[in-house]
């Protein structure tokens, strides 16, 4: 079955709250249960209910309503809402609940007690929502989600205006759900999430860190809260069993090699089913308002900036730190509430006439500052070569050094080293890997060199084979060694043709990885490999080195033992300017 018939079959489900509140009326019962007070305090009023979606499933929902002494006011509210499959509400191992309502991320308790409706709710086949799930942020998911959002603005309680929250698998399904264009989603404040996810999770043909665990075994999801009127457990656990048939998400993305592979577990081109890219016109809707964020060191930060180029007028912050986390230098939570006052209060708290953009721009000993600006992160900045020398290596651990000019010819071969270590089971950026591979280190910095945006590394290598994984990593090494990873990228090399995306990647190299563009390369033979390496704004430090390492393999590969070969691949990689690393300086190196 293709994409587009998929789609279709999905959207001739009925649509609108009509449908929905038909469902609703068999199950009366369950969508009005009594209101309890949320935890010991007596100004947010909590109820958990099932609440049935198109095809008659019930998803898990809890709602959380500004209360007096326990009470819930009666005016009506706008609606702020959280799809999960980690569990809205669950018992930790004391037994003592865990609720996404106190969040660091998102502030929610905060925006109950500021006169918001916060709903959250399970992902279908996840926490307590019954039925299973057919795939990872699928259009059945957004079609819940519409549901839902539909359903939840006609409450007498609401006021009909809906905006939703997220950040990773929840800004994931902020994408997808509005992309299905429910009527009373306003605004969007969303993190850490793709617009392209074959370009995400198979980025440049290779599956890394993320979506490529095994599920959860079904007693995690056992743990959740029962709703209200389950008060002997037993929905949970009829719905929990429906779960065991879940499509098993690892195995659905490794059995997807391209980008138009058809998927044997859901029967069609799903890679462009859950790119959200292919649902742009909906996503671009001018009833709906945007605002993104994440943080540097975090992978999916790539594709927010292209998600921001590809949502006009959306709005883009980008902190210091990992993924999700809440920054130091700014709070996140706070800037979510201002941008909800705007578009679903009408507060006019100025924030239409601030600049679109703002990053932290990380300095020499911990230091920064925020910039702010109408241009995304990099764009308009010209980006200067780093050429890989195949001699002035400054250390004999080195294999080579960088030059500002086109050094001599040379070649340096490496064999792949697939003992790079497990590291962190959810490492979101990597180690240094030096001595894994080749590095090329350039001389002490005789003044602060500074960069914003995306690297684009462009690699002439051979290989002995007809294919091998290419990753390219740029550190910054301080006088006493010690090193810290600014940017990496990665390329399959039968997946080097260069082709025009089917959204704005601003000036990036765009592989389509369909099957009919993926080639074998001829061994021996060499090839020029070019891809785009994750953005940074940051300042290499007087007396600082550059050091590019090159490696065919990296510890956040979790199927290392499945893909390693037996001898090793080897690269022959070819300086004399064939093999460089354009970086977008805006204060450019000078060497001692």
């Amino acid at each position: 079955m293709s994409f587009t018939s998929a789609s279709q079959r999905l959207r001739a489900y009925p649509r609108g709250i009509a449908s929905v509140s038909a469902i609703a009326a068999l199950l009366s019962s369950s969508i009005a249960p009594a209101i309890a007070q949320s935890g010991d305090d007596p100004t947010i009023a909590r109820s958990s209910i099932y609440v049935p979606v198109r095809d008659g499933t019930r998803l898990a929902v809890n709602i959380y309503r500004p209360a007096v002494d326990g009470h819930p006011v009666e005016t009506k509210q706008p609606v702020v809402f959280a799809f999960t499959p980690y569990r809205a509400r669950y018992f930790d191992k004391d037994h003592k609940p865990v609720d996404m309502l106190d969040s660091p991320i998102f502030g929610l308790r905060t925006l109950v007690k500021s006169g918001y409706v916060v709903a959250t709710a399970d992902v279908r086949g996840k926490g307590a929502s019954f039925g299973a799930r057919r795939g990872f942020l699928d259009q059945t998911e957004a079609h819940d989600g519409y549901d839902l959002i539909e359903w939840l603005a006609r409450q007498p309680w609401a006021n009909g205006k809906v905006g939703m929250v997220g950040c990773s698998y929840l800004g994931g399904t902020t994408m997808l759900v509005a992309g299905a264009s429910p009527p009373s989603l306003s605004a969007v404040f969303t993190g850490a999430t793709d617009i392209d996810k074959y370009s995400f999770v198979r980025n440049g043909g290779i599956t890394a860190q993320f979506n490529t665990r095994p599920d959860e075994p079904l007693e995690v999801d056992l743990a959740s809260v029962p709703v209200d009127a389950d008060t002997d457990g037993a929905m949970l656990k009829a719905a929990v069993a429906q779960h065991a048939a879940n499509t098993p998400m690892a195995k659905l993305w490794q059995t997807m090699p391209w980008r138009d592979s058809v998927s044997p577990y859901t029967h069609n081109r799903f890679w462009e089913e859950v790119g959200p890219y292919t649902h742009l016109a909906a996503l671009r809707s001018p009833k709906l308002a945007w605002y993104l964020w994440d943080n540097w060191e975090d992978e999916p930060t790539e594709q927010m900036i292209l998600n921001a180029a590809n949502l006009p007028g959306s709005r883009l912050i980008i902190g210091p730190g990992s993924h999700c986390v809440p920054p130091g230098v700014f709070d996140i939570a706070a800037i979510e509430k201002r941008f909800l006052d705007h578009r679903l209060k009408g507060v006019a708290n100025g924030i239409d006439r601030e600049p679109l953009y703002a990053w932290y721009h990380e300095g020499p000993g911990d230091t920064g500052h925020m910039v702010t600006s109408n241009s995304l992160p990099g764009v308009g900045i010209s980006r200067s070569p780093l050429y890989i020398a195949t001699t002035g290596a400054p250390a004999a651990s080195d294999n080579g050094g960088i030059a500002l000019t086109r050094p001599a010819p040379g070649t340096l071969s490496f064999k792949v080293d697939y003992d790079v270590g497990k590291g962190e089971y959810f490492a979101f950026w990597p180690p240094s890997l030096d001595g894994k591979g080749l590095t090329f280190t350039s001389a002490p910095l005789a003044a602060d060199a500074a960069m914003t945006g995306y690297p684009i590394a462009r690699i002439t290598t051979a290989i002995d084979r007809k294919d091998g994984n290419l990753f390219a990593y740029l550190e910054d090494v301080a006088p006493d060694g010690k090193v810290h990873m600014v940017s990496f990228g990665r390329l399959a090399a039968s997946h080097r043709k260069l082709g025009k995306a089917p959204y704005d990647r601003l000036d990036l190299p765009y592989h389509s990885g369909l099957e009919a563009d993926v080639a074998p390369m001829v061994p021996g033979k060499p090839a020029l490999l070019e891809f785009s390496m994750v953005p940074r704004a940051w300042t290499f430090p007087a007396g600082h080195r550059l050091r590019v390492t090159l490696t065919g393999a990296d510890p956040r590969q979790r199927n290392l033992a499945d893909i390693r070969q037996d001898p090793p691949p080897v690269f022959t990689i070819t300086s004399g300017g064939a093999s460089r690393i354009d970086i977008p300086f805006t204060t450019k190196p000078t060497f001692r």
